[in-house]
């Protein structure tokens, strides 16, 4: 097995991230866009003027925190989409797409259908590309580009990551979307199609992700892990064997109270 040392021993060529929750915050931009998106509807006369009563008095009862209970939905019905996602099978959506038609769902289920237009609606489903990064984030990739090739490796379609490359000066070298290879993480096309793109071998590569089951699917694979620990981001809990087995295999643990990329360049002698 693998030490946790030896990445430090011998680095990899290249670092592929997972970006949504690992490298930007998305939690709290969605839910902040979600209530300043709504206060606005019913601040403008004009703009509120076609809204049922059912719709308003849904709305008066909304606190921030169910707000932030809607955001966390919309996040978990994306991670029940690429889980069912069988390649070859599954007709391709892009996450674009898929985000736009959830929110419709969302809104529906919450009992706001008639709060946005169709063009509003539209507009608040690419809040995804307007994530603000962490704190680390730009500064630590910005110097682990000094050493390493630095690409994303997330599901995110490529102008969704274009503009959250550009939105957050996050500096990454390459991008790489799960679209590339018609297959969404955790299916081993992904992070296979990501070395061959690299024309690197798994080894040389180490995954950087918030979440232990994107790098115990990208170990699978045979590359090098690094687990970045983000607020509320893991689903392993750490009193499940999993989470426990984790820590023997993954090769350099960042827990949350460092400081995130910028603490793994500095591991790896960059500052």
């Amino acid at each position: 097995m693998t030490s946790k040392y030896d990445i430090l021993i011998t680095p990899p060529k290249a670092l592929t991230f997972d970006v949504f929750g690992t490298t930007v915050n998305w939690r709290e931009t969605v839910t902040s866009t979600l209530i300043h998106s709504a206060a606005a509807k019913v601040s403008s006369s004009s703009r509120s003027a076609g809204l049922s009563p059912e719709v308003r008095a849904q709305l008066a009862k909304l606190t921030d925190q169910d707000w932030a209970c809607f955001a966390q939905e919309w996040r978990n019905s994306y991670k029940a989409f690429v889980r069912g996602f069988v390649p070859g099978q599954s007709e391709w959506r892009d996450i674009d797409t898929h985000h736009h038609l959830s929110l419709i769902d969302l809104l529906q289920k919450w009992r706001l259908e008639g709060l946005y237009t169709d063009d509003e609606v539209q507009d608040l489903s690419l809040v995804w590309h307007s994530l603000q990064p962490w704190p680390d984030s730009s500064e630590g990739i910005h110097l682990l580009n000094k050493r390493f090739i630095t690409s994303t490796l997330s599901n995110g379609n490529p102008p969704l990551l274009q503009d959250l490359n550009e939105h957050g000066n996050l500096g990454f070298s390459k991008l790489q979307s799960s679209a590339d290879f018609k297959a969404y993480k955790p299916h081993p096309r992904v992070y296979n199609g990501a070395a061959q793109t690299l024309g690197l071998e798994p080894g040389e590569i180490a995954m950087v992700a918030a979440h232990l089951d994107d790098l115990k699917a990208a170990r699978a694979c045979g590359f090098r892990t690094i687990y970045v620990e983000r607020d509320q981001e893991e689903d392993w809990k750490p009193d499940l064997e999993d989470y426990r087995d984790a820590e023997t295999w993954v090769d350099m643990w960042i827990v949350e109270r460092e400081d995130g990329f910028v603490e793994a360049a500095q591991r790896f002698g960059l500052k």
